[in-house]
């Protein structure tokens, strides 16, 4: 069934654009505004698709993009779906299946996310090299179709590493905050107590945010690369430096900060 909804939306899209995508982008916050970098060659409202979700979130566009940056050509997600929106953990993740089989070689996803190591600040980004999942479903779950992926996706070599590398290379150059991390997904969309923020911290994670996780996995299970970046919108530990944080911060936050983050990846995709 998953299989031949792909396949659905494949053949909708390619009746829309013959377009042939390089690289992927999900332009969560943190990257929304690179779709203003993008010479567009097609958008598509992600109400048109078959089987894709709508997104509800007020900063996420909701629609497809295909175009060029830097004349490489990209297939841009502008807005994601949550888990916290209603959506089963397929829903959220269909996207990137759909990515996968346009024929792209790699995903770049972005992120807002709350810090729980002292010595990751707001405003810096984080370049993830693992994961924590928390989150209360997970998207292979259910019978397993062979054409998609294996049964028992191996998590070791989940994130590039090289790539972190060469975005830290990149940071350092241009006099951006940045560091490598470990991400933790939870459900949402409430945001944690101090309680939960000291235990995340314990249990080793650096960052933490409500998407990105399902997604990974989903481009684990594709063999397909990721690449993942957090904006860090507000301080969660240590508790004495916690703040009642509003979306509006957050989105104030991550507009500062959104120029670097494009210029890492766009230096990265060249």
């Amino acid at each position: 069934m998953l299989y031949e909804q792909i396949e659905e939306a494949i053949q909708f899209i390619q009746t829309q654009t013959d377009f042939q995508p390089k690289y992927g982008i999900i332009l969560g916050t943190g990257l929304s505004d690179l779709i203003n970098d993008i010479q567009i060659h097609c958008e598509i409202p992600y109400g048109e698709i078959p089987h894709f979700p709508v997104s509800t979130v007020a900063s996420h566009k909701g629609k497809l993009v295909f175009g060029t940056l830097d004349n490489i050509p990209i297939v841009a997600m502008a807005g994601r779906f949550h888990y916290y929106e209603g959506y089963s953990m397929k829903q959220v993740t269909f996207p990137v299946r759909v990515l996968k089989f346009l024929g792209i070689e790699q995903l770049f996803i972005s992120n807002a996310a709350g810090s729980v190591n002292e010595n990751m600040k707001q405003g810096d980004l984080v370049f993830i090299k693992d994961h924590i999942n928390m989150q209360p479903e997970n998207p292979l779950r259910g019978e397993n179709d062979e054409r998609l992926g294996v049964r028992f996706p191996d998590m070791l070599k989940t994130y590039d590493r090289k790539l972190n590398a060469k975005a830290l290379e990149i940071a350092k150059a241009n006099g951006i905050m940045a560091h490598e991390g470990v991400y933790l997904g939870l459900q949402g969309p409430n945001l944690e107590t101090p309680a939960e923020y000291v235990f995340m911290h314990r249990i080793g994670a650096d960052v933490i945010g409500m998407s990105t996780i399902p997604e990974v996995l989903v481009a684990r299970h594709s063999n397909l690369p990721v690449f993942v970046v957090s904006v860090i919108s507000n301080q969660a530990y240590p508790p004495e430096l916690i703040k009642e944080t509003t979306l509006e911060e957050v989105i104030a936050v991550v507009q500062a900060i959104t120029p670097k983050v494009c210029r890492i990846v766009r230096e990265l995709i060249q």
